[in-house]
């Protein structure tokens, strides 16, 4: 073992360092929270609605980004932070489940949506069940877990359904709002808000839009708080050599090679990262980031179309 204490890592990391290649590459590609800005302001957002009273029509947001900029990842940090507080509920013997995250059916179907809520509670769903007792057993479940804060990935999905399914869809939303009085946080792409604002077969006063505040993950630029973002990042990754990925020069090959999505840089990273170990070098080079055959996500995007 080195005695060298690596002071470019995290504390918790650098022990890692002098482990073997194959340990730190398996390390490197694990999933892994970066603390920024507006991360911190979307998790307090949803704090504040978690102690939001009880109230006939209760506030909601709508986390809107690009696909792959962190938003899951929040809802899923938010979920978790508070799942580790839920104490055993003694009503029907149910755990309480204070954050639950469900996606929304690839179409916007109900009773698809009732079994992903249920399966998510961990409890029987008979996939032929009628919806009106797939909906009763999934609002029993709820309100026995005591259910404080229902948030909604994929809410984008709700387009590729025909007018009347997303019209019975957002009517569903807003009938779990008032129902339960517990706040919603929709999850999706720039789309989710188009959703969202379809919805006008209801009189404007009571447009779901007019519930969901939005919050937006907009791509990164470049500037001071992305530069902290990839110090920090470069900071969980056990390679015995800094590598500088805020200098700028490196710092924008990254930027626009990844396109300013906060997945698409950490994948990249990752990679480069692994490379280096595999390569012996330790550190990731910009020359590495250029030739390691990245291929950005419009350039995925235009071949899968």
């Amino acid at each position: 073992m080195s005695d060298r204490s690596y002071p470019h890592l995290l504390p918790q990391i650098r022990s890692l360092a002098d482990e073997p290649a194959e340990l730190r590459i398996r390390r490197i590609r694990m999933d892994r929270w970066i603390g920024y800005a507006r991360a911190e302001a979307a998790l307090s957002a949803m704090e504040d609605l978690l102690t939001f009273p009880k109230r006939t029509r209760m506030p909601n947001l709508l986390l809107v980004g690009p696909s792959n900029n962190g938003k899951t990842m929040i809802v899923e940090k938010f979920r978790r932070e508070h799942m580790r507080g839920a104490e055993a509920d003694v009503r029907e013997g149910a755990i309480a489940v204070p954050v639950l995250k469900v996606q929304t059916p690839p179409a916007p179907d109900e009773r698809r949506f009732f079994s992903a809520v249920l399966e998510a509670l961990g409890a029987p769903d008979r996939s032929n069940d009628l919806l009106a007792a797939k909906q009763d057993m999934a609002m029993r479940m709820l309100r026995a877990t005591d259910v404080r804060l229902l948030a909604i990935d994929e809410v984008h999905n709700i387009l590729s359904g025909s007018r009347d399914q997303q019209r019975r869809f957002l009517n569903l939303l807003r009938w779990l709002g008032n129902e339960l009085q517990i706040p919603l946080v929709a999850v999706g792409t720039s789309e989710a808000l188009r959703a969202i604002q379809s919805d006008d077969q209801i009189q404007s006063d009571d447009q779901l839009a007019n519930r969901f505040t939005p919050f937006r993950l907009p791509p990164w630029s470049f500037d001071a708080e992305y530069r902290r973002m990839l110090n920090t990042l470069e900071a969980m990754l056990p390679l015995r050599e800094p590598s500088g990925l805020e200098e700028p020069a490196v710092a924008q090959k990254i930027l626009a090679t990844a396109e300013g999505i906060l997945g698409e840089v950490v994948n990249l990273v990752t990679m480069a990262a692994v490379a280096a170990i595999i390569a012996g070098e330790e550190r990731i080079r910009i020359e590495r980031i250029e030739n390691m055959g990245f291929i950005p996500p419009t350039e995925r995007r235009h071949a899968a179309g």
